[in-house]
């Protein structure tokens, strides 16, 4: 339920950086603004890869173990301290 607002968050900081390189390509001596737009950029790109495919990887084989069919791991317990 949280991919509209992860996305339009990544898309909006895109935009940000792309507004960011361009200012600091046409302003003097501000390889500084450049350099952080484009560190920004990368840094985004390889979070939402890894939160696209290497999570997804991740929990799909986690899925098929036998560890993953506990649900002490999942759940809470109520025992009779816990009530």
């Amino acid at each position: 339920r949280a991919w509209t607002a992860i996305r339009d968050s990544n898309i909006t900081t895109f935009i940000v950086c792309g507004i960011l390189y361009w200012l600091g390509s046409s302003i003097v001596a501000s390889a500084p603004v450049m350099g952080f737009a484009l560190t920004l950029v990368i840094g985004v790109a390889v979070s939402m890869f890894t939160a696209i495919v290497v999570t997804r990887t991740l929990l799909r084989l986690f899925v098929g173990t036998h560890l993953a069919q506990r649900t002490p791991l999942f759940s809470v317990y109520a025992g009779k301290d816990n009530v």
